[in-house]
């Protein structure tokens, strides 16, 4: 019965996704200093992560459980169904701070003293759709945590270098939500949720995505330039450039079938597209 729980609790908080953060938080790590990772870091940054991302997503379901029950596409979901107690999931949002902050104190003292602005902003951005239609950009910044938190554990510093890319990860991230929320447009105009969408309509919504994604195809290349990176990191972003536009594609205000597709697979392949090509420009340089 616990497992059957837990299975719900995963599919709860969409695991899988976490297809979207940790591979960037590798890549912070291996371009921090340009080498492997110690198995130590790598353990740390691994297990931090797990820790973020779960307490993330408990956080955004708490809150959000009496907008997810109002909304058809969510109703489903498990604590508007009453599959788990609120409590419950309280409980594993707590053991996942607590993964985070062992993690992070692992880590770098830098890292350890940052654990307050990692949770402020893991839950803040939650909120914002109640008030702001930059939502989306919160929820980027929240996750180019990922390789900026990385970055700072491996050499105790940010830089830069780590702010571009971090900046890059926050315009992506905030592109692909803008779509995501196009599903909801007629929703959050009726209920009073801001987005990008709700605010603009449905295409400027998607124009607003695409100029983003351009951004942050940029910036992956300005950063490939400020570290002298070589063949791999190129091939790497010229295929999450292709997948970017290509997600573009399949999308438009007439035909939103597809954006789940654009969603999670083409965004997950990105991810982890750059960090094999990340891997492969450290171990083979």
């Amino acid at each position: 019965m616990r497992l059957g729980k837990f299975a719900i609790f995963l599919e709860m908080i969409k695991f899988e996704h976490t297809v979207f953060a940790l591979p960037f938080a590798y890549i912070g790590a291996l371009l921090a200093e340009q080498r492997l990772p110690s198995f130590h870091d790598f353990v740390w940054i691994t297990l931090a992560m797990v820790g973020a991302r779960t307490a993330a997503m408990s956080l955004n379901r708490i809150i959000d459980r009496r907008i997810d029950a109002a909304n058809p596409r969510t109703a489903a979901r498990a604590l508007p169904r009453g599959l788990l107690p609120v409590w419950t999931v309280w409980l594993y949002t707590a053991v996942s701070l607590l993964l985070l902050a062992v993690a992070a104190h692992e880590l770098s003292p830098l890292a350890f003293r940052l654990f307050p602005v990692a949770v402020l902003a893991l839950t803040f951005y939650s909120y914002t759709k109640r008030f702001t239609w930059l939502c989306h950009l919160f929820l980027g910044g929240t996750l180019a945590l990922a390789p900026l938190g990385a970055w700072v554990a491996v050499t105790g510093a940010a830089s830069a270098a780590a702010l571009t890319l971090a900046a890059a990860v926050m315009l992506w991230v905030a592109g692909f939500d803008i779509i995501y929320a196009c599903d909801d447009y007629d929703f959050d105009r009726t209920a009073g949720i801001y987005s990008i969408p709700a605010r603009f309509g449905i295409a400027t919504g998607l124009r607003v995505a695409r100029v983003f994604h351009v951004l942050a195809a940029g910036l992956f290349a300005l950063f490939g330039y400020m570290l002298g990176l070589g063949a791999f990191y190129w091939l790497g972003t010229a295929a999450a450039t292709a997948l970017l536009f290509w997600q573009h594609r399949l999308v438009s205000p007439a035909d939103l079938s597809r954006a789940g597709v654009a969603f999670f697979n083409l965004n997950g392949t990105l991810s982890v597209a750059m960090l094999a090509a990340v891997f492969c420009e450290v171990v083979f340089k």
